[in-house]
Parts: structure tokens; C-alpha cells; sequence
């Protein structure tokens, strides 16, 4: 039987070009029966890890290499070829043992840090310092030796593999392939005779970029995603021949019938490489201890801080707490992790030092007393029962998981202070994949399929939102997506492709929160990657930075600490000061706002399903909030309402046993939390907490044989302990059923701990609180509108941008928030700065060219001052919005006069009057044109602030849209599903596609005072009131919402009528309402006069009361009215808003 190793092989992580996951490769060679196979991806090693743990696990031998580019020149020489500059060719390394693989790092390394050029290249001077250890190939036909061979320069093919066989001395082979390319074949003969002449060995590879034969397609999409080309465009990139995949070592030997050197050389190579890289060794950088400290070791140090601290966090120190202690130290002298506290606690003191806002915690490390004391957390372990063994395990060796929250905006300064303190060279972030998950890949099929963008966009929409969801599920469950396979052949392409290409690596980029801390620098233990951005990032991922034992910290940016610490600064600048940490525990107005479901801007319960939850729920305390948190995600969901009912006395709370009682009356006999699971097994079973998180974690990965092993320890001890055997069955039973779902409660609790600080600070300063979340999402304007939105709901107007009174940033003013100039569109933050910087000089600008003769003409472009005039920021300034519009190039002309004049101190020989900074020059008059209508100046402000300011399109028609709509987005359209529902808008979008008969059918945004919503009208509706559907025009819509999932509510229309107009038509009856106490003989005349001049066909009410409570309604039997918008109009006014309405 013949054998043979594929050596040459690329993974998904080759990004956009290998249509092959490791898992696929690595069975694919055990279905084959290979003793070892290879990974070589193109130029890094992203994949080196994960390849090495599937390859073991399969018990498959696994050589780990790269495919690399090479210099032509050197790696400094980044130059085309046009402008002298040298090329790049390929080159095949393979790790022999530990000493190739840390040089294979060096050398991927420095090819992303100093030759990258296109792509990450070394040279030969690196390949001399770096090469022990590697067995290098001379690569495909890309190859520098076969390209100048088949070139007809066999000369220097020969010199170049003379010199590669002197720096790979015994380790050099000549790399032939076969895929029916006729340059190929001609390498082939001329390799042999090379091998002849210099006595080099040869080898036979595919260079496989896929697995399978039939996903050759799969893989031509693939490279057409990465190059950004159509599969039919003629001159793209492409595999011509489809002989790049896994093919059994029967089929290699065919390639070459007669050659069983290049084979046999195969499993040689797989002998001579010998690498398994040793996991779970850690290498922990040392924390330098000052001299001073009467202390040497880390241990000692740690302990020294506690002790010094203690009294901070605990003024009375309890036996309980002082065992709390010295059983968290010992635990961490054990596991020798006492440097990794001092590390942490050290940045995170720095940032407290800096006023650099930190979080209360994240994570599990939330439940350990020590980072409490040392001041990483903030959240009291023994006050909220947080577990130790959750967070550090010490019958589970492996490296702390301490997360960080800084304020987002500041979190670099907290990277930089560790990169001076440990090394420039020993610190970086860490990179993460984006991966082709099931819209994605749809999407990006279906683009280089040539298809429609809206019959793309409509399929990818029909995949539910789900986390993790597989295509194969979505069509399964989903009767469109299985109507939309079969529609055609190229569909059938479409869902073909992307089941194959779904799951696989997209792009690298860098992780939200991860850096790494090596303890000498980091190419000795790591392999790094340098973005397009010059960005610098690990090659490993989180978990490969885990399981080579690096020390991992993540720092994550929260928005939501630097909407608190805005909030203080106002509040300070106003002579409040707030201690965050220090606010009442049971604050009722705090409590009243999350039962009420104002927690729109507040981090973790503003989702409109959270909101619907609390004003269900009335959380009564921080405890009730923990739980929310815990239980608001896909599986727990399905508890909420037990919880509510329970807690509201609507369920009777019932416990299997007394002894769990007080672990779950918190959460009113529900298991919510993974550390309740532990406590019910220390607690019943007696098993150590430190054994119940075994337990723990097996209930939640669905470990069998352990779950079976330690229910059988559980059952026994809790018959120890007294406990029947059937209780105790059930109890298991229990526990086991919510430890799938169970919740990290030390994350849920310091969530909801910043969650109600936040609501505290909206519930007592909401002008402050708003006007620092709206400056918190300044570059975001869909969220800008939602939170503006969430002012005016509490009662505070938004004052538009304006550059006599507007800050960089939003800011309260009065019962008012004022538009922060930063957030327009096009005006950037040093533009914005240099507006307001300049207004402390000028006091207050009157024109627009004394405003822009003050400003730095540089940051403040055309663009810049197109941008404050359209959307209204300049209305304070003298003239209409036309015409400073049209004087833009005007006052450019004049601000650049006026500024040479001022270098060259050219005073006006008058003086400058109040202080103003006039120049010689007199200023132009502005031109005479035509002010722009309000449509024009609404549609302006609507695409730069996202909002209208000045007025609003829809305002003229509030009367029709409050009397005959029912829906007003107070509530999620998703709890509507399959209602009627009735609303006015104003269409913002329409987009036409054909339907499977090829009729026209449209989708509609909609854009309503309070919100948006997508209509849906299919071909009959459409055809019937197309007239209608343009953008900007307001519109009366009549559906049913379809709800394919909480984010995927839409209207599928019925009926829509234009707005104009709708009173008259729309309107059956008209009511008034009226006070007979104020309401005398002439008023009723008057009354009787009014109606008679507005004739029509409504039916009249008249809804009387006096102040004693009666009341009493009269149709008025002969007088028919009409309920045209004057009538209305006066009857408001007359008798108040609210008494004068129509149905």
C-alpha cells in the first residue's frame, strides 16, 4: 500500500485563500489513512496552535510549517517593479523541532514588521541568522528557483538552489506539483535535472487549498471575495486547473507514476520533523518589587499589600474575613500566580491615579477578596456571596481570567503606562478572526455570483438571527429559505458555495479587550502580526494565548464609564460633588425608574425586551437587577416570567429541601446563578467548592461519563448528610438542568452594580446624564436619534447645533440638552475644538466671515462649513441658510486675506473694534438668493444630525397620525406579531425587487415621529398604491406585523393613503368634550355658529361634565359636521387638546 504526506497544505487561515477548515484537512488525512500531515499557511502562523491540538487529538502526526515570501532583493526594498524595486517569491519551510519553531517565529515575525511590502516578506539574510531547525522546499512554480528555471535562466536556478542548499544544508528540497499546468510539468523535468547535477532531493506536494474535489468552486468564490472580482470577470485571479485539493496518497503516486523518490522523500521529511509544542506551562513576567519593600519574593510582596490594605476595605476585620484571606493567598501561592495580582492591581492603580474611570469588575474575579482589597474590583465578595473557587480553581491548574473595564476613550493610556513599564517589545494586543457566519457568507456569494444586491440582501435576511445559527439549521426551520434554494440553478450555486465557505476565517483584526504581557520579548514565545494600520497584534488567538501560558489580560473600553465620568465632571463644574461609589443601595427613584422601564442609555437593560421585563418585574434592590441580568440571554429567557410571578406572589416559592433555602431565596427558589450550583453541591453533597466547579463546569459542557461519576458522589453524600435518596436524585436532577443555562454571577453582579449607578445618575441629573450619553455615541447617529429621542420623552429639548453656544460635545442647558458641534456630520473634533477655542476670543461671532476669518482654515474646510450652515449651526449668524451657503467660497476667500494680513500685522489703523479681529479688509455682503424652503432645510439636518431640528415634515399632519393610528413604537412591533396595526410616517427609502413571478414588489422604510419600521408590500398592494411610495412623502399605513424574530419585525402593508387629506377622509365621528361650569348660553351659540359653517358627513358627540364627577354624552342627532383640520384646529384650541378629537 502505497504511503504518502501531504506537506503542503493552506487552511482557512490563509485568509481568503484556502476554502478549507484545519478540522476538514485533519480528517480528511485520517479518512486517508496518513500517518502526519502538514500546515503551511501563507506567510504567518495564525493557525499553528489550533492545528497542532486537532492534529494530536486525531492522532495524526502534525508538521507545522509556512508557506513564506522571500525578497528578491532584501526586505528593506519596498519598491514596485516599475520603480526599480524587486519582487517576491514563495518558499516552503516545515518545523523540524523547538529550535525551528522559534526561529519559523522570528522569521513570520519580522516578514509583518520590517519587510512588509504587499505581503510579509524575509530575505535571505533572515533565512542565515533564522534557518535551524527548518526544512525548507523550493515551493510551487511561484517559487524563485522554478520561476527563473522555467524562465530559460536556468544559470541562476541553479546558483539560488546552490545557495539554499548551503543555508538549509541537508535540509533543502526541490518541491515539484502536478495540476495538469504545463509549467509544471516543465519545473518537474528541469528539477530532476537540477537534482542530478547539485544532488538535491525532491519531494511531490498539492499545495491543497481545499478538501474535497467538488469544492473547487467553493474555492474560486472564496479568492473572488478576497480580491473583491465577480466569478465572471475574464482577467481575475483564479486556480485554473480544480486539482487543489486533499487527495489520497494512491492519486499523489499517479502524478508521477514512475518517480517514487518525490513520494518516498514525503514520509522522510515526516520522520525528520519531530515538534509537539508543551501546553499549559506558564510565563509569567517578574513584577518588579522596589528595593524599599522589606520583601523579595512576589508571595511576600502580595501579602504585605493585603495587609496594608485590608483596613480600607474592611474596617472591622471579622474571623470570617481574615479566613477569606488567608485562604485566597494560600491558593495563590500554590498555583504560583502571586505576580499576576501584582501586575493587575499595578495598571489598574495606575489608571485610579490618572483618573483613568475603572469598572467595579468583570468576570469571575469579581468573587475573589484579594483583587477586592488590592482595589482590581470593586465589589464586595463576602456582601454579595460571590464564590472564589469560580474565579481560581486549585483542582483545575490554569492561569486567572482577571477582565478590566476602563472608560473607553482613556483605555489606551492604560496600554501605553504597561507597554513602558514591562517593554515595548514584551507587550501587545492580541488579534481575532472574523469569521463567515450565515448572512455573511450569503452575501458575499451572492456579490461575486453577480446577483442582485436586493434579492441577496432579502435571502440573507430570511436567516434568523441567531448566535451561532448554521445554515443548514436556518433552511431546515425555515420554509422561505427552502423555497429559496430551489428557485433556480444559480440559487442552488449560491447555498452550495456558502454551506461550504460558512464558518471559515474572513479577516484578521484586533481583539476589543486582549493583551498579552510576555515576561522577555515576545518573538521569543509568540509570533506577531502588523496590520494595514500598522497596528501590531499576536499571531495567537485569546485561547492559543492561553494554552501557550502567556498572561492574558483583557481590557475592555466601556462606553457607559465615560458616560459616568462626564456626568461627574458637569456636576463638579456646577459645585456637586458625587462620590459614584458611595450612592444609596435602595434609592426609590433609582428603583422606580428600572421598574418603569426608563433604561433607555443604560448599559445591559435598554433592549426594548429587557424594558418590558422590568416594568413586569418592579426590581425592589440591586439583587433583582443581578438576576435580570443573568437571566436576559437566549436559554434563562424562558424563566423570566416564573421569576416575576414568584416574586410577585403570583407562584408559590418552594425548595426540594431546607438546605437550599438560603442559597436560592434570593432568586425566589430559582436557580439563576452558577455559583448557586456549587453552593447546592458544598452545601448538600459536601463536595469542596473547589470540586463543585468541576461539577459545575461538566452540567455545563455535558461531559457524560464525569456528570455520571459525580452524581453517583453527589447522591452519597447527600445521604451523609442525612438527605433521602430520592430528594437527593432530585435535587441532582435539578441543579443539572440549570447548570446548562446558569449565569456567572460575579459578572452579573458588577454589571448591574455600573447599570444602577447609571440609572442613579439619570433618575437625579438626567440633563447631565443624557447630554453625556449623547456625547458618548457622537460618531453614531442612528443611536444619537434614539437616545435625542429618550431627552424629549423625559421632557427636555434638544436646542440645535449653533456656533455661538454649542461645546465640542452636548451639553444641558437649562431644561434643554444644546447639540455638541462635533456630532454633525463632516465637522471633526479638532474643526469643533477650533470653533469654540476661537469664540473665546471673538465673544460672539455675528457674521459668517468673521466666524470663519477666526478659524484655523486647515481643520475647518469647505466641507466643514458646508456642513455647520446645512445643518442650522450658523443660524445665529446674520442671513438665511441660502445664502451663507452660497457665500461659502466668499468667506473662504476673505478669511485667508484676513489671516495674511494679521501674519503680516497689518492693523486696521482704526483699532479693532470690541475686540474683534477685523481686518483691513472690509467684509463682503452677502449674496441675494432665495432662502431655502423648510423641506430643504428639514432633509439637511436629517442627514447631518440624523434628526430634524428645526421642525419636522410630519408635524403638520400630528392630528391625522394621533387620531387614527394605534401603534406609536412605545412598544417593540416584535410583541405584535400578526396584529393590526395603523400609523402614519414618512417614507425614507424604497427599495423595488421582482417577486418568483417576476412582479414588483417593494420594501419601505418608514420613519414616524417616534421611530422607524420596514413595510413590506408584495406585488398586488404595491401595484395598487405605487404612486405613493417616493421618498419624503408622508404616508398612512394600515398592516399586519410579521415577526420572524425579536429584531425582524415588519408591517406587511394593506392599505396606504397619503396623509394630506386623511381627516376628511378617514374621519366617521368628531367628540368635544366640554365643561359645562365654563361653558355659558353664548358659548353654545357661538358653538352652534362654528359648526354650521363646517358641514359634512361626521357624526357629532358632545361629551358634557361638571367638576362633581358626572358626566354624560349626547350624539347630536340631525347636524353632520365636517373634520377638516380648521375645525379641528379651533375646537382645540377652544376647548384644550385633549377635549377635541376625531375617530
Amino acid at each position: 500500500m502505497t504511503q504518502f504526506v501531504h506537506l503542503h497544505n493552506h487552511s482557512d487561515y490563509s485568509l481568503l485563500d484556502g476554502a478549507q477548515s484545519i478540522e476538514s484537512l485533519v480528517n480528511r488525512a485520517v479518512e486517508l489513512g496518513m500517518p502526519a500531515v502538514g500546515l503551511t499557511e501563507h506567510g504567518n502562523l495564525f493557525s499553528a496552535i489550533h492545528f497542532l491540538k486537532a492534529a494530536n487529538t486525531s492522532g495524526l502526526k502534525p508538521i507545522l510549517g509556512c508557506e513564506i515570501y522571500v525578497a528578491d532583493n532584501n526586505r528593506f526594498d519596498k519598491k514596485s517593479r516599475e520603480q526599480g524595486g524587486g519582487g517576491y517569491h514563495h518558499l516552503l519551510l516545515l518545523v523540524q523541532n523547538r529550535q525551528g519553531y522559534e526561529n519559523l517565529i522570528k522569521l513570520v515575525s519580522l516578514g509583518y514588521l520590517e519587510g512588509y511590502y504587499y505581503r510579509p516578506r524575509v530575505d535571505n539574510e533572515l533565512l542565515r541568522k533564522y534557518n535551524a531547525g527548518l526544512i525548507a522546499t523550493s515551493a510551487c512554480i511561484k517559487g524563485r528557483i522554478p520561476d527563473l528555471a522555467i524562465k530559460g535562466a536556468y544559470e541562476k536556478a541553479r546558483q539560488l538552489a546552490l545557495e539554499y542548499a548551503e543555508i538549509f544544508a541537508g535540509r533543502f528540497y526541490l518541491e515539484v506539483q502536478n495540476h495538469g499546468i504545463d509549467d509544471e510539468l516543465r519545473w518537474y523535468e528541469i528539477a530532476k535535472k537540477l537534482s542530478s547535477e547539485i544532488g538535491l532531493p525532491r519531494l511531490l506536494t498539492n499545495d491543497t487549498h481545499y478538501t474535497l474535489s467538488e469544492h473547487w468552486e467553493a474555492h474560486d468564490a472564496h479568492l473572488c471575495i478576497g480580491t473583491g472580482k465577480e466569478m465572471s470577470d475574464p482577467d481575475r485571479m483564479k486556480y485554473e486547473q480544480h486539482e487543489y485539493w486533499v487527495k489520497s496518497a494512491e492519486e499523489m503516486a499517479a502524478l508521477y507514476p514512475n518517480d517514487p523518490e518525490i513520494i518516498e522523500n514525503t514520509l522522510k521529511i515526516a520522520e525528520q520533523c519531530d515538534f509537539n509544542l508543551e501546553m499549559n506551562q506558564y510565563y509569567l513576567p517578574e513584577f518588579p518589587i522596589a528595593e524599599s519593600t522589606k520583601v523579595k519574593t512576589a508571595d511576600e510582596y502580595l501579602a504585605q499589600l493585603i495587609e496594608e490594605r485590608l483596613s480600607s476595605r474592611y474596617p472591622e476585620i471579622t474571623p470570617e474575613i481574615r479566613e477569606r484571606v488567608d485562604y485566597e493567598l494560600g491558593v495563590i501561592r500554590q498555583m504560583g500566580f502571586a505576580g499576576y495580582f501584582l501586575i493587575v492591581q499595578d495598571f489598574v492603580h495606575y489608571a485610579k491615579n490618572n483618573k483613568i474611570p475603572v469598572g467595579p469588575g468583570r468576570g469571575s474575579a469579581a468573587g475573589s477578596i484579594v483583587a477586592y482589597i488590592l482595589g482590581i474590583t470593586n465589589i464586595d465578595p463576602l456582601k454579595y456571596k460571590l464564590i472564589f473557587e469560580r474565579f481560581l480553581n486549585p483542582e483545575r491548574i490554569s492561569m486567572p481570567d482577571i477582565d478590566i473595564d476602563f472608560c473607553d476613550t482613556k483605555r489606551g493610556a492604560v496600554i501605553d503606562y504597561i507597554r513602558k513599564k514591562y517593554g515595548e517589545n514584551c507587550v501587545a494586543q492580541i488579534i481575532t478572526f472574523g469569521k463567515m457566519k450565515a448572512r455573511a457568507v450569503i452575501r458575499d456569494v451572492g456579490r461575486v455570483l453577480s446577483m442582485p444586491l436586493a434579492e441577496v440582501n432579502r435571502i440573507a435576511k430570511l436567516v434568523p438571527e441567531q448566535i451561532n445559527i448554521t445554515l443548514e439549521a436556518a433552511i431546515n426551520n425555515t420554509p422561505e429559505l427552502q423555497e429559496a434554494v430551489n428557485i433556480d440553478e444559480q440559487h442552488q450555486k449560491l447555498f452550495a458555495i456558502s454551506k461550504v465557505l460558512e464558518g471559515l476565517n474572513r479577516h484578521a483584526s484586533t481583539h476589543a479587550a486582549g493583551v498579552v504581557i510576555a515576561p522577555g520579548n515576545l518573538t521569543d514565545y509568540v509570533p506577531l502580526y502588523q496590520s494595514s494600520n500598522g497596528e501590531v497584534t499576536t499571531q495567537y488567538d485569546m485561547k492559543c494565548i492561553d494554552q501557550i501560558g502567556l498572561l492574558k489580560v483583557d481590557l475592555l473600553g466601556i462606553r457607559n464609564l465615560s458616560v459616568i465620568d462626564n456626568t461627574l465632571a458637569m456636576l463638579k463644574a456646577k459645585g456637586i460633588e458625587l462620590d459614584i461609589d458611595k450612592i444609596p443601595e435602595k434609592d426609590e427613584e433609582t428603583l422606580a425608574l428600572f421598574g418603569e422601564g426608563r433604561t433607555i442609555g443604560i448599559f445591559q437593560f435598554e433592549s426594548s425586551g429587557m424594558r418590558e421585563y422590568l416594568k413586569k418585574l418592579k426590581p425592589s434592590g440591586i439583587e433583582d437587577l443581578i438576576a435580570m441580568n443573568a437571566l436576559y440571554r437566549p436559554g434563562p429567557m424562558e424563566m423570566i416570567n416564573d421569576f416575576i410571578d414568584r416574586k410577585q406572589g403570583r407562584k408559590p416559592i418552594t425548595y426540594l429541601h431546607p438546605l437550599l433555602e438560603p442559597i436560592l431565596v434570593d432568586t425566589y427558589g430559582i436557580i439563576v446563578y452558577q455559583e448557586q450550583v456549587m453552593q447546592i453541591a458544598h452545601q448538600v453533597a459536601g463536595f469542596s467548592l473547589a470540586k463543585a466547579d468541576l461539577m459545575r463546569k461538566a452540567m455545563g459542557k455535558k461531559q457524560k461519563k464525569t456528570m455520571e461519576s459525580l452524581k453517583k458522589e453527589f447522591v452519597e453524600g447527600a445521604i451523609k448528610n442525612g438527605i433521602k435518596r430520592s430528594v437527593a436524585v432530585q435535587i441532582y436532577e435539578l441543579i443539572q438542568r440549570f447548570a446548562e443555562y446558569g449565569f456567572n454571577r460575579s459578572h452579573s453582579a458588577a454589571y448591574a452594580i455600573l447599570a444602577y449607578q447609571c440609572g442613579y445618575l439619570k433618575a437625579h441629573y438626567p440633563a447631565e446624564f443624557m447630554a453625556a450619553n449623547l456625547s458618548s455615541e457622537i460618531n453614531d447617529t442612528d443611536r444619537i436619534t434614539i437616545l435625542a429621542n429618550e431627552a424629549r420623552n423625559m421632557g427636555y429639548e434638544i436646542l440645535p447645533p449653533d456656533v455661538n453656544y454649542s461645546e465640542v460635545r452636548f451639553i444641558p442647558e437649562g431644561q434643554a440638552i444644546r447639540y455638541g458641534l462635533h456630532a454633525i456630520k463632516n465637522v471633526g473634533e479638532k474643526a469643533a475644538e477650533d470653533i469654540v477655542a476661537a469664540r473665546q476670543t471673538e465673544k460672539q461671532f455675528r457674521t459668517l466671515f468673521q466666524l470663519v476669518a477666526a478659524l484655523d482654515l486647515k481643520c475647518v474646510n469647505r466641507k466643514v462649513l458646508e456642513s455647520l450652515i446645512a445643518a442650522g449651526a450658523t443660524d445665529s449668524l446674520e442671513g438665511t441658510r441660502g445664502q451663507k451657503f452660497a457665500a461659502i467660497d466668499t468667506a473662504i476667500q476673505y478669511a485667508m486675506h484676513v489671516q495674511e494680513e494679521k501674519n503680516n500685522n497689518q492693523v486696521n489703523l482704526f483699532g479693532i473694534e470690541n475686540g474683534a479681529s477685523q481686518a483691513t479688509l472690509s467684509e463682503p455682503r452677502l449674496p441675494d438668493v432665495a432662502p431655502w424652503d423648510d423641506s430643504q432645510k428639514w432633509s439637511k439636518e436629517k442627514e447631518l444630525l440624523g434628526m430634524y431640528l428645526s421642525g419636522h415634515p410630519l408635524l403638520e399632519y400630528s392630528t391625522e397620525i394621533e387620531s387614527f393610528s394605534n401603534y406609536d413604537f412605545t412598544e417593540p412591533l416584535a410583541n405584535l406579531d400578526k396584529s393590526n396595526v395603523k400609523l402614519g410616517g414618512l417614507i425614507a427609502g424604497v427599495k423595488t425587487m421582482t417577486d418568483r413571478k417576476g412582479r414588483q414588489m417593494a420594501f419601505i422604510n418608514l420613519e414616524s415621529l417616534n421611530g422607524k419600521v420596514e413595510l413590506i408590500a408584495f406585488a398586488d398592494t404595491y401595484e395598487k398604491y405605487r404612486e405613493h411610495l417616493r421618498v419624503n412623502y408622508p404616508i398612512f399605513v394600515s398592516g399586519n406585523v410579521n415577526c420572524r424574530n425579536e429584531d425582524d419585525a415588519k408591517i406587511i402593508v394593506e392599505e396606504i393613503s397619503p396623509l394630506r387629506g386623511l381627516l376628511n377622509r378617514k374621519s366617521k365621528k368628531l367628540h368635544i368634550r366640554i365643561n359645562v361650569n365654563q361653558f355659558g348660553p353664548n358659548d353654545l351659540e357661538n358653538l352652534k355658529k362654528l359648526l354650521g359653517k363646517h358641514t359634512g358627513e361626521c357624526q357629532l358627540f358632545l361629551h358634557l361634565y361638571d367638576g362633581n364627577g358626572d358626566s354624560k354624552s349626547i350624539l347630536s342627532g340631525n347636524l353632520r359636521v365636517s373634520a377638516d383640520r380648521e375645525l379641528l384646529d379651533i375646537l382645540k384650541k377652544t376647548f384644550g387638546e385633549e377635549n377635541a378629537w376625531v375617530e
